[in-house]
């Protein structure tokens, strides 16, 4: 059986859901989703500090889904319901709260995003801060604008392993899941 996109995203947001998004990704559509979050918290003070964190991990997040996420799944252009993203801001036991993000991805690039993944997991925080820098000073970019900043950036800011998980979809796509705990 093949991957459904509806009942994974109906399964992450049916408990402790602060705000979630499914559909295809704009660059207004990115703007109105960070105007939703700001307003989610604006009217509770005590919250600023970890809104800004929020906030910066939702930007990331957001581009890092907008930049390399599939778009023209099985060569059909028409029919959107395959390229579907998705961006979900929980929150657990009342205080800790995480971003999962959804995605297709070519099943061909599993494996470098797996490699990529593992080795900032495995990483101190000291040699994260030294990778970036690295990646920044050097200007190694990808086809598609960064040079994997956006999730070297997210581990450093947060100190915490992403987790993730691939999805069957069909021969030639799978759905990356990345949850990120703030």
């Amino acid at each position: 059986m093949s991957f459904d996109f509806n009942e994974w995203y109906n399964e992450n947001t049916k408990k402790d859901n602060v705000y979630s998004f499914s559909g295809i990704l704009s660059e207004d559509e990115i703007s109105n989703i960070l105007d939703d979050i700001e307003n989610k918290f604006i009217n509770n003070p005590k919250e600023d500090k970890i809104l800004k964190r929020i906030y910066y991990l939702a930007i990331e997040s957001l581009q890092n889904l907008y930049h390399h996420a599939e778009r023209d799944l099985n060569g059909d252009t028409k029919s959107l319901s395959n390229n579907k993203m998705a961006f979900i801001l929980n929150m657990e036991n009342n205080e800790n709260y995480f971003i999962i993000t959804g995605n297709f991805v070519k099943r061909s690039n599993i494996r470098m995003l797996k490699e990529r993944i593992d080795q900032l997991n495995f990483l101190s925080k000291e040699e994260v801060k030294v990778l970036y820098k690295l990646i920044l000073n050097n200007e190694e970019f990808s086809q598609k604008g960064g040079g994997g900043l956006g999730m070297i950036d997210i581990v450093k800011r947060t100190g915490k392993s992403l987790s993730y998980n691939f999805y069957n979809f069909d021969k030639d796509y799978i759905f990356f899941s990345l949850r990120i705990a703030i």
